[in-house]
């Protein structure tokens, strides 16, 4: 049997073995949830992936076999010209996705608002700045102060020296899509009737969150509650290494840069090692626990908010009860239903925004 062949063969059997092994109890314990996809698109795509990759190794194994092994004995010359076509294909791709795309995709110059880089952080907001943008229809302004923190404009900023509501969070925390008063943020400090200060920023992951708000820490006099969000549809994004990240015990690690490459076939396949999951889990833990304790330390509320977005499966259920009930981290869990969207958008619209903004309300004058 000619190498080709030979190599075909080994490519097929893999191709099969590969799809009876990723079941779903694999995609449950290697593929977390997401914010982007529910659970059973991830269930239907995987069913035909599956289906997909049984039906090409078997091909590979009956049909394209035999044909490679009669094409190289009469050619020997085209394999390896083709081989060596496509390791030059696959580096001059990572050659140009490093050109197109030589920074974060967090740092995309031309999305509103706009983001700065930050050798801490990673990113932020560029301060003192308004801008507008048009999301679902719907003309929203974002202004920032000199802190970079969200405000209904650049003439009301935050002032350090009141007593403050401090949100750490990401996009849906921030309010992408939603008017200023239309924001978590607002809705809490009207309720309460308290200055609030939104240092939510796009694409932040829990530790990122967490340096935010140790950074600005200091600079407010009377901070008098802390509200943070939190997601298992988003953990993925706390295992994430290519950005400023926190490790175990809380140490601060720069970015791994493993090639844009690569980065792309992790957003498409987005596998993740038992051991990274743990570690994972156990960081959250760590960062969502430093939070509660920074908070109390000056007399501060904490509040650590959970919306889930979608109904709640059991891979989701898992986690949240491993990370935050077995972590002893208090929380709320708010659980909204399917009309939580903007239109045509993946972010919380007004309605699930005031939901949200009640429950941490409530627990707030609960304590």
């Amino acid at each position: 049997m000619a190498v080709s062949e030979r190599l075909t063969q080994l490519l097929g059997v893999g191709l099969i073995a590969l799809a009876i092994v990723t079941n779903e109890s694999w995609l449950d314990r290697h593929i977390l949830p997401s914010f982007y996809l529910m659970r059973t698109w991830y269930v239907a795509l995987e069913s035909a992936v599956r289906l997909s990759m049984f039906l090409a190794g078997a091909t590979l194994i009956v049909f394209a076999r035999p044909r490679l092994g009669r094409a190289s004995q009469r050619h020997p010359g085209s394999v390896v010209r083709v081989v060596g076509a496509a390791v030059l294909a696959i580096v001059a791709g990572a050659l140009v996705l490093r050109w197109a795309h030589p920074s974060s995709e967090w740092l995309l110059s031309g999305v509103e608002p706009r983001r700065q880089p930050d050798a801490r952080l990673g990113w932020t907001f560029v301060p003192n700045r308004a801008s507008q943008r048009t999301v679902a229809g719907r003309t929203i302004t974002y202004a920032f102060d000199s802190l970079g923190a969200r405000v209904r404009s650049i003439d009301e900023p935050v002032d350090p020296d009141r007593p403050t509501m401090i949100f750490i969070g990401e996009s849906v925390m921030f309010g992408e899509g939603l008017l200023w008063e239309e924001t978590i943020p607002a809705r809490v400090g009207a309720a309460a009737g308290a200055q609030t200060a939104n240092l939510a920023v796009h694409g932040y992951a829990s530790d990122q969150a967490y340096l935010r708000l140790e950074q600005e820490w200091p600079r407010f006099r009377q901070p008098i509650a802390v509200v943070s969000l939190f997601m298992t549809a988003l953990l993925g994004r706390n295992l994430d290494e290519n950005r400023p990240h926190l490790g175990p015990g809380l140490v601060w690690m720069a970015p791994i840069d493993r090639g844009r490459l690569v980065s792309l076939a992790e957003l498409i396949v987005p596998f993740r090692r038992t051991s990274t999951v743990e570690r994972g889990i156990a960081v959250t833990q760590e960062v969502l626990r430093a939070t509660v304790a920074l908070a109390r330390a000056r007399g501060a509320t904490p509040v650590i908010v959970v919306p889930q977005l979608n109904r709640e499966d059991d891979g989701e259920r898992t986690l949240r009860r491993r990370i935050l009930d077995e972590g002893g981290v208090p929380y709320v869990f708010v659980e909204l239903d399917e009309g939580w969207r903007l239109p045509g958008e993946l972010h919380p619209n007004a309605r699930a925004a005031d939901a949200i903004a009640s429950a941490v309300t409530s627990r707030l004058r609960g304590q």
